[in-house]
């Protein structure tokens, strides 16, 4: 018999297919992005108010479904199901109550009536949840608990899957991706928050951008006075790709492995080769204007300003974390990276641009928290009742980055120095004048491990990437002049103006649409004709002849 382990991911969902004898990986299958329009959590919240939760839930369980038809696996033979992820995507994917979710203040949630919702473990049938999009028979499917509203599954399984719960040193741990979530642990006490990092830090939102999948740059190294691009290859594997002279785009060495786009963590290494070589002095300035990384496929330097914008929220949350913990920088012992972009990025790069603190003695890569905690959950009968008498017992603080004076305070620095080219002598004399700690100057030279990843346990067979999935939102573009000036902006190619009967509109691809996170196609409308707020679904007959 087979379970699956699912990760309802921010920027895009992970399965594995785990053969439950011997509780090995057999196949792997992702989505390219999320099958809700945004580029963080917000807007998938959004999404689903201004839509409607239904509709939001029927597009989740449509893509999960796709996922598990993608297994060549007879689904009579599936017993279990586990399904991890952040409050909002599991209570989407449950169809339950997200409003207290979307409004955090107790007047609000109080009027609402949506105070105090519980988010237990639970397991369900499969029917209960998939309808009739699949038959699963009598399958189980187990959703693992909150430890409260704002301290999700996710967040529990990056702090019990790594072993930050038995430091008692100070130890940072952090899930990279669009919505970061991070905890410090200082003693006995456990402070959590996250940061709306957004798109760009896992390739999405900038030129040539895009969520890990074959053919994408996953990394850049110097030979010489030239950069050696690695490529993801179809085992979601790094190979050597083009050498390349990232001023001229002249291709020195040619690969018959051709980068068609860039992931997160290449543009965090590239991004750091620029600034120890001089290419980018100030961000987000960069020389010649461009960094050149194929035919076609460059770094801007408005790529720069969004890249840091993600870098920089990050960042600010973590140092936000370790002053309200009461400690130094200095005294950071360990910093745990989980999630896929935390797995994957050269952590030494990561360190130069801001993304992985440089003053921890040790640095861990972990590897997807998330879908470890699920094949635990399928393979251990026991697990569930442990994870779920940890969250009842877990004495947790969460601090709120939106109400923190101290993370708006850093955060401003960092946007400072990230688009408008501020240096670090001055972001640290704004720290003094906030009464904030400045930045030391000498990087440590931490001990780095790396636990096994998901390339490793799946390099056996391809992971599958699951293309087709979303839907087709529209709104009725009243006053359109069809300049489609919102198609040029749009970065992900998502928007079309359509007419129909007499009428102009713009639908959005779903899946491919940042949502309102980004709105560009909103700001390019000379005629304000477009506003992102009243949008609907499109028939279904519609949506398969756009898909």
């Amino acid at each position: 018999m087979y379970g699956i382990a699912i990760d309802l991911g921010t920027s895009g969902f992970r399965a594995q297919l785990i053969d439950l004898g011997s509780g090995k990986v057999v196949e792997a299958s992702m989505t390219a992005n999320h099958p809700l329009p945004g580029g963080n959590i917000t807007d998938h919240l959004d999404f689903a108010i201004t839509v409607g939760q239904d509709v939001a839930h029927e597009i989740i369980i449509d893509t999960i479904c796709r996922l598990i038809s993608s297994f060549n696996v007879d689904t009579a033979q599936i017993s279990k199901i586990a399904v991890c992820g952040n409050p909002i995507q599991l209570s989407l994917f449950q169809n339950s109550e997200i409003r207290d979710l979307a409004y955090a203040g107790r007047n609000m949630q109080r009027r609402l009536g949506v105070e105090n919702v519980e988010r237990h473990a639970r397991i369900f049938k499969a029917h209960e949840i998939f309808k009739a999009n699949i038959d699963l028979g009598n399958c189980d499917v187990i959703v693992p608990p909150a430890v409260r509203h704002e301290i999700g599954a996710d967040a529990l399984a990056m702090m019990m899957e790594t072993d930050f719960l038995e430091q008692s040193v100070p130890t940072l741990v952090t899930d990279y991706g669009t919505n970061a979530e991070m905890a410090i642990k200082v003693g006995n006490r456990i402070i959590t928050g996250s940061a709306a990092a957004g798109p760009a830090i896992e390739g999405q939102g900038v030129s040539c951008g895009m969520l890990a999948r074959p053919g994408v740059i996953s990394d850049v190294n110097i030979e010489g006075k030239y950069w050696r691009l690695t490529v993801l290859d179809e085992n979601m594997k790094g190979c050597p790709s083009h050498l390349i002279d990232p001023l001229s785009g002249e291709i020195i060495e040619r690969s018959d492995l051709l980068p068609i786009g860039i992931t997160g963590t290449g543009m965090i290494a590239s991004l750091a080769l620029a600034m120890q070589t001089g290419l980018i002095d100030k961000p987000p300035k960069i020389k010649n204007g461009q960094l050149m990384l194929s035919e076609g496929l460059f770094i801007s330097e408005d790529d720069v300003r969004e890249a840091g914008k993600a870098i920089g929220a990050i960042r600010a949350a973590q140092l936000t974390l370790i002053i309200e913990s009461g400690l130094t920088y200095e005294e950071l012992e360990n910093m745990y990276m989980t999630g896929a972009s935390g797995t994957y990025v050269d952590p030494g790069k990561a360190m130069y641009t801001g993304s992985c603190l440089k003053y921890a003695r040790k640095i861990v890569q972990f590897g997807n928290t998330s879908l470890s905690l699920a094949r635990k959950l399928l393979t251990d009968d026991s697990k569930l009742a442990e994870v779920s008498e940890l969250a009842k017992k877990l004495t947790v603080d969460h601090l709120m980055m939106a109400t923190s004076t101290t993370f708006k305070n850093i955060y401003t620095c960092e946007l400072s120095y990230w688009t408008e080219g501020m240096d670090m002598n001055s972001y640290n004399r704004f720290l003094k004048i906030y009464k904030l700690p400045p930045l030391p100057s000498a990087f440590n030279e931490p001990e780095m491990k790396k636990h096994s990843s998901d390339i490793e346990q799946t390099e056996k067979f391809i992971t599958r990437i699951v293309d087709n999935i979303g839907v087709v939102v529209e709104e009725s573009a009243i006053g359109c002049i069809t300049c489609h000036k919102c198609e040029k902006e749009c970065p992900e190619k998502a928007i079309t103006i359509v007419c129909k009967n007499g009428h102009v509109y713009a639908e959005y691809n779903a899946n491919l649409c940042l949502g309102t996170s980004c709105k560009r196609c909103v700001g390019a409308c000379p005629v304000h004709a477009i506003n992102y707020r009243e949008i609907r679904t499109l028939s279904d007959a519609d949506t398969d002849s756009m898909l």
